[in-house]
């Protein structure tokens, strides 16, 4: 079902100015993704025209963009995700932990989004794999999930990974699952210090090798006595790591993932007006508690372009990644003996692939199926099909 108001209307009714007003400020590929969802499932894309084989009724159906910023684009691409994913649940309690850059480091990583992303995964990661097999702690070899955001409600940049982990890990000799305690998994303060420390190293590792660039508000950080000064507060500053209570089960996790691997910067089932005023979406002030904390904000359509374009991932940054148990090639083998130890069954697995379900809405006439009968390319329109007494033609965006 379409929403009602969507980014795509958005950037169609405001983009075209937005380039315009800032033409020479916007990079490649903030135009290529502005250009993807203003022709998303447009005839631009070329598409299909469907028939109902009982009434006679028929539509056109245009093509999606698939970008991955395109809101409309991702619920295919996270169910496709998950459907893969959920051979890799175990039955164990899972825990959800967020690694978060302070604003300081924020502003750096809007400059240089693929260095520090970069360093936010492997910082966060490593950070959560030490603790985790310090015998102090859980003494295990632990599985990890990782998510990049970069925004908070309102779009405003806010960059932090969000960990789906498994509550438990691998003895160091691999003979033994050890399970973390049932509300706990590791110390939130120890997490921050290292992650801190971890990443404040490897980016003054990243300046010295001269891989950071800075340019408008950040140009005086070139100079590496100021970017010391810079940094000299966030050394201090305790860095939050947030642990939220544990999934109730394996199906939470799915549907706790089903909403955040494929979000993007907003989603359109927030949007609520385009007028005069602007754009008026809901938002949550996490400052505030209860039913308060749900507001709604306005904003000018060039804002709000312009807050969703600082979101926009350099091409080829892989926004979700595994570590641990959980990475690479050996993960099937690794969860296949984890299994073992639990003493329960794999996932069942069959050689005879299930034929996929009709994705095809059915026909809003008489309800009954719809069949593809014909396909036109790009830039081109379809051929008007028979006419018939019965049937009339609409076209789906």
């Amino acid at each position: 079902m379409r929403a009602s108001l969507e980014v795509a209307d958005i950037f169609r009714a405001a983009g075209p100015s937005y380039r315009v007003t800032h033409a020479g400020h916007l990079s490649l590929d903030q135009l290529k993704v502005m250009s993807a969802i203003e022709t998303c499932r447009t005839a631009i894309m070329g598409g299909h025209v469907e028939a109902c084989t009982d009434c006679g009724h028929w539509r056109i159906a245009y093509n999606s963009c698939r970008n991955r910023h395109c809101p409309r684009c991702q619920g295919a691409a996270a169910r496709t995700w998950l459907a893969e994913r959920e051979a890799d649940l175990l039955p164990v309690g899972y825990f959800h932990v967020v690694f978060t850059l302070p604003a300081e480091v924020a502003d750096i990583a809007l400059q240089n989004k693929a260095a520090v992303y970069g360093l936010l995964f492997q910082a966060a990661s490593e950070t959560m794999t030490t603790i985790a097999a310090d015998p102090k702690h859980l003494g295990v070899r632990i599985g990890i999930t990782a998510v990049l955001h970069t925004w908070g409600s309102a779009m405003t940049h806010h960059p932090h990974i969000h960990m789906i982990v498994p509550g438990g890990g691998l003895s160091p000799d691999g003979s033994r699952w050890i399970s973390s305690r049932p509300a706990f998994l590791l110390p939130v303060r120890v997490l921050g210090k290292l992650f801190r420390r971890l990443f404040l190293t490897r980016l003054m590792g990243l300046y010295d090798a001269g891989r950071l660039g800075f340019h408008g508000s950040l140009a005086h950080l070139a100079d590496r006595r100021t970017f010391l000064r810079h940094l000299a507060p966030v050394r201090k500053k305790r860095w939050v790591v947030y642990a939220k209570p544990p999934f109730a089960g394996p199906e939470t996790v799915l549907a706790y993932l089903s909403r955040y691997t494929h979000r993007v910067a907003i989603s359109n089932s927030r949007l609520l007006r385009l007028d005069q005023t602007g754009v008026t979406f809901r938002y949550k002030d996490y400052r505030r508690g209860g039913v308060d904390r749900q507001q709604v904000m306005t904003l000018s359509p060039d804002e709000f372009i312009r807050r969703f374009l600082l979101h926009i991932l350099p091409k080829g940054f892989h926004r979700i990644r595994h570590y641990g148990l959980l990475a690479g090639a050996t993960r099937k083998a690794q969860l296949d003996h984890v299994r073992r130890l639990l003493g329960v069954a794999p996932p069942a697995t069959t050689d005879v692939q299930p034929e996929p379900p009709d994705a095809r809405p059915p026909c809003p006439c008489c309800g009954g199926h719809m069949v593809v009968i014909e396909t036109f390319e790009r830039w081109c329109r379809p051929r008007a099909p028979p006419h018939s007494g019965t049937s009339t033609g609409t076209i789906t965006p």
